[in-house]
């Protein structure tokens, strides 16, 4: 985040810089902790709905893809991510 920025605009930025979407941001559906080199990072997700814009991976991924859970479970993810989408009721439909 930006100093200053709000989570609903850093959301909006970071979304359009690294996926090319612009969305309007809903409900947080939950938060997890990461280890840092410094401590801890806090992620927190929000709800959003597209708006515009063309899906397009960012400079810090190689690939981009909306998918369905029988293919989220065929790719490699973060640990925890699937366990925390579903106990957010956030996984893709099948």
């Amino acid at each position: 985040m930006e100093a200053d920025e709000t989570d609903e605009a850093a959301v909006t930025r970071e979304l359009a810089e690294e996926t090319g979407l612009c969305v309007t941001v809903g409900r947080l559906v939950g938060h997890v902790e990461r280890p840092a080199t410094n401590g801890v990072f806090l992620i927190f997700d929000y709800e959003c709905q597209v708006t515009s814009g063309v899906l397009r991976a960012g400079d810090d991924a190689s690939d981009v893809a909306w998918v369905d859970r029988a293919t989220l479970d065929t790719l490699p993810t973060t640990d925890g991510l699937v366990e925390a989408l579903s106990e957010w009721n956030c996984l893709p439909r099948a």
